[in-house]
């Protein structure tokens, strides 16, 4: 058999996968997208008709040089349109959707055009509210109870040497006397001696004398374990990693990567509808935290007029990137991703996520 058929054949074949291929193509840049949004502010925002924002801004410009035409496809949860991504519903979401290895086995993502931070929201309190609460937490209130303990047996040592020979001090039987011990014994520990009582026995002196030694150590250790009682129990409430959420109620957005963040480590945490709801069960006092991406949180606390009730920790939790979300293996990610990371360099997209 002769070669030339087979090779015929072989250039017919690939000049078919060629046209195929480039219709494919012509078809992806002349339809009109189906981009899935939902409203995230301050990245997707809905103004009237339109629709504004960070993530809105960014396919405009980027838009620019690609020319496609393209109609939005609003989704009211973000579980909702990551499920509608990953079914081809939409052809690709700008939404400001953070990659992460979970999103990664269902979609594709382009460049990241957005760095954020997983933070964390809580209630503002006072100076004088926060010192009171610590007043009442177990480490201050075993410092005085430890402080009690030992001048009360000082107390007691001192009226059993004095009850017999020293009646018009130390007198009287049972409760009467020792609370004249316990009298004795804090007065002299604090060095205040009002004078109105003083051991006469040898016993009572002894007992008096090392008391006096004992106290001058004691109460600037004790004085230091009430005052550190009193400044540890504010270092606890801040949040330094993602361990320390486990002593606080806590809630997320549901399907958002704070929600995956908090699953990996095994936090109990409730779920909202948006990072609005999340905020206001903070608010409310239906949760401690809210934890959700750190733009967005101050964006919606300043929106909101809740500045001065609700505050976002400096302290972060995690680096997050925003991307452009795609179904997998979609075309339009090798035209777009070129066009955004050039955006990315540009003076004027600088500018404008500056503010963030």
């Amino acid at each position: 058999m002769s070669v030339k058929p087979f090779l015929f054949l072989l250039v017919f074949v690939s000049s078919v996968i060629g046209l195929q291929a480039q219709d494919s193509t012509e078809i992806t840049q002349s339809k009109k997208l189906q981009i899935g949004i939902t409203e995230t502010p301050p990245f997707v925002m809905k103004k009237g008709p339109n629709f504004t924002g960070l993530s809105i801004s960014s396919w405009e410009m980027l838009n620019e040089n690609l020319s496609y035409e393209y109609e939005y496809k609003v989704y009211k949860t973000l579980g909702d349109l990551l499920t509608g991504i990953e079914k081809g519903e939409v052809d690709f979401s700008i939404n400001p959707i953070t990659v992460t290895d979970k999103r990664m086995n269902r979609l594709d993502f382009s460049q990241p055009y957005f760095i954020s931070h997983t933070a964390v929201a809580k209630k503002k309190e006072s100076k004088a509210w926060h010192f009171i609460k610590n007043l009442w937490s177990w480490d201050f209130i075993s410092a005085i109870l430890l402080l009690g303990g030992i001048i009360f047996l000082f107390g007691v040592l001192v009226w059993l040497f004095e009850r017999k020979h020293n009646h018009e001090e130390f007198g009287g039987k049972g409760l009467s006397g020792i609370k004249e011990g316990f009298w004795w014994s804090a007065v002299t520990m604090t060095t205040v001696g009002y004078g109105d009582k003083s051991p006469r026995t040898t016993g009572g002196r002894v007992v008096g004398l090392i008391w006096m030694f004992v106290a001058i150590i004691l109460i600037s250790s004790l004085t230091a374990g009430i005052a550190s009682a009193l400044t540890v129990q504010s270092i606890n409430d801040e949040i330094s990693n993602v361990q320390d959420l486990e002593r606080f109620n806590v809630s997320t957005v549901e399907s958002s990567s704070s929600q995956e963040f908090l699953d990996l480590y095994n936090i109990q945490h409730s779920k909202v509808k948006s990072g609005e709801e999340g905020l206001q069960e903070v608010a409310d006092g239906n949760t401690a935290l809210f934890i959700y991406d750190a733009p967005i949180l101050n964006y919606l606390i300043q929106k909101n007029g809740k500045d001065d009730d609700l505050e976002v920790l400096q302290k972060t939790l995690k680096k997050d990137y925003f991307s452009y979300a795609f179904p997998k293996d979609s075309p339009l990610l090798k035209k777009i991703d070129p066009e955004l990371i050039g955006l990315l360099k540009t003076m004027e997209w600088n500018t404008m996520i500056k503010d963030f």
